[in-house]
């Protein structure tokens, strides 16, 4: 188990250092002066050098890199170009709204997709299963910023339950800030489901398919006894891949939504960097979803060797 540890670690660092030279490349040759973005157009030679030294653009690219990078770790992410301010306050301001919006949008996902998935596997080839797959189908072709619209039109403009926009914040209740959060990680989580859905059904019927569970079925154990009992923890190890993946997207990818809702989370914050040629935050920002994406991932595997023994005594 410690050398799977182990493993784990150093492909974790190898990919994090990996993503950050390609991170830190990509936007070094992105077109544009960011000083003279910041000072207009009709700005003075001087007056742009004068800049590029204080926000210390001109440094050689090795020394940027070390200064940036060390500063990742160290929680000193520079000072935002656009908005004068540390760039880790304007993340963690953000964060409170992504990461919960992607909580909550993973725990819909998973409350819906994992009965529904063994529903449709223990009906397999009946009108209940055909159901569902048409259900889960027609969920992943529907785009979420489509939904997200049609939400609205139902729950926030006709009944009137939920907000159709903004974020109330944490400080008036965590009802309010759910409530505010509740549309927005429905319209993420209903494609998400689908996906579980289609995967927790396929993964439970190849487990049924195993001698282990013909030994239990013999035994007088019930269909949903065998399946709740011995078929789910094995059908949960490419689920679990799953989960991880979601959760990356769902952190990472919920710009279009968190745009469609005007949510003051990360998605918004990238999209506004970018369009501001604010490139230390956006830098920052995809640095730091790359380090999620990647710690997920290792979560992830630990998983794998919590629920399938194999891998640990491979270790």
């Amino acid at each position: 188990m410690t050398r799977y540890l182990l493993t784990r670690f150093a492909s974790l660092f190898a990919t994090l250092l990996a993503a950050s030279l390609v991170i830190f490349a990509l936007l070094e040759v992105v077109p544009g002066d960011v000083a003279a973005v910041m000072l207009g157009l009709n700005a003075a030679p001087e007056a742009v050098a004068a800049l590029r030294d204080q926000l210390g653009l001109d440094a050689p690219l090795v020394t940027r890199y070390v200064t940036w990078i060390t500063g990742f770790f160290t929680g000193d992410l520079g000072t935002s170009y656009t908005y004068r301010v540390p760039v880790a306050e304007l993340i963690a301001a953000r964060l409170w709204v992504s990461l919960p919006l992607a909580i909550y949008a993973l725990a819909l996902s998973t409350v819906i997709a994992i009965p529904i998935g063994l529903i449709a596997a223990m009906r397999a080839g009946r009108p209940a299963d055909s159901a569902i797959m048409g259900v889960t189908q027609l969920g992943i072709a529907v785009p979420n910023f489509w939904f997200a619209m049609f939400l609205v039109l139902i729950f926030a403009i006709q009944l009137r339950w939920f907000p159709a926009g903004g974020f109330s914040g944490w400080d008036k209740g965590l009802w309010e800030g759910l409530r505010s959060l509740t549309l927005p990680a429905l319209a993420l989580a209903v494609q998400q489901a689908s996906i579980m859905a289609r995967v927790t059904r396929s993964a439970t019927l190849e487990t049924l398919d195993q001698d282990y569970i013909r030994t239990a079925r013999a035994k007088g154990l019930s269909r949903t006894q065998t399946v709740l009992r011995h078929a789910l923890r094995n059908a949960m190890i490419p689920v679990l891949t799953i989960l991880g993946l979601q959760f990356s997207f769902l952190l990472a990818g919920a710009i279009i939504i968190e745009n469609v809702f005007y949510l003051p989370g990360l998605g918004r914050l990238i999209f506004q960097a970018i369009t501001q040629n604010d490139l230390i935050v956006v830098k920052s920002v995809v640095m730091l979803l790359v380090f999620a994406i990647v710690l997920v991932n290792f979560v992830v595997d630990l998983a794998y060797a919590a629920v399938d023994p194999r891998l640990r005594a491979r270790a």
